[in-house]
């Protein structure tokens, strides 16, 4: 099951994109090349093979991906601190 994401993890993360979209999207993609290359080609590929414009495509790809990964380590650390209040 996928983590729940917040109106605060939205918030976060669209004052971090669009303070700079296409530096930031720069970024991501050096960020998934270390962290998880198989999704960095998967977003590459999708936009560069569809009618979409593809740096549209691969932002919102990316934005999912960073915005899911703060949901998981946000379920990561509540599950943590209930493990620890037994």
């Amino acid at each position: 099951m996928l983590p729940l994401i917040t109106e605060e993890h939205s918030s976060l993360a669209f004052a971090e994109i669009f303070q700079d979209v296409s530096g930031w999207r720069k970024k991501m993609i050096h960020y998934l090349k270390d962290e998880n290359p198989e999704i960095n080609t998967a977003i590459i590929e999708a936009a560069n093979n569809t009618d979409l414009d593809p740096k549209a495509v691969a932002l919102g790809a990316y934005m999912t991906y960073i915005l899911l990964e703060m949901a998981i380590k946000d379920d990561e650390m509540l599950i943590g601190s209930s493990y620890e209040e037994q």
